[in-house]
């Protein structure tokens, strides 16, 4: 039971390494000429989509509406969110190797503000994405905005946008429960014994 907290914070700083190697959300579009979908993930460094034409055909279709085209080297987040994925894991290390039940709070805190920011960042990116439209499109609906949902269904013209959270923000999730266990199971009596 000692070293339940220990054990807990480094598995919590150890999942986080599979937020690398999976995408965090994913957004699909269907319509009556795209009747499987084209589906469109953002990973914390890129954004792909299930074939290699995908972003080519979602850039296609937002110039018809005015969009900004869909180019990740030119998103700021994706350059440098993957170094502080990094950082946190480093921090939740040091947590393990410190043992403190204060430092598992902090880190579990952390985590989940830097989500909730994270998240926030994304929904501005996605309003000036569809509100932000050029006034020489080829179609023009007055009125009309192509901001994608945020998390659930939403009918864009003739296209039902599904936004949900991928692998990647589950990982992310499991990191910070074993962090809250790493949290629950260190006893205050663990932390007299320490001073």
């Amino acid at each position: 039971m000692k070293n339940i907290p220990r054990i807990s914070m480094v598995l919590a700083a150890t999942v986080m390494v599979l937020v690398f190697f999976f995408p965090i959300w994913r957004i699909t579009l269907i319509a009556p000429q795209y009747p499987t979908g084209i589906t469109m993930y953002i990973w914390i460094n890129q954004i792909t989509g299930e074939t290699t034409g995908t972003l080519q055909n979602i850039n296609i279709l937002n110039h018809y509406v005015g969009m900004q085209m869909i180019v990740p080297d030119s998103i700021p987040e994706l350059q440098y969110f993957k170094f502080i994925i990094g950082a946190v894991m480093l921090l939740g290390l040091f947590a393990a190797i410190m043992n403190k039940k204060w430092i598992y709070l902090a880190w579990m805190i952390l985590v989940i503000v830097l989500g909730i920011l994270a998240v926030y960042d994304f929904y501005l990116w996605e309003y000036d994405y569809g509100h932000n439209l050029s006034p020489t499109a080829p179609i023009k609906v007055p009125g009309m905005a192509y901001q994608p949902p945020l998390f659930g269904k939403k009918l864009l013209l003739n296209f039902e946008a599904y936004s949900y959270p991928f692998w990647g923000s589950l990982f992310i999730g499991i990191s910070i429960i074993f962090a809250f266990f790493a949290f629950w199971f260190k006893r205050p009596k663990d932390v007299q014994y320490e001073k």
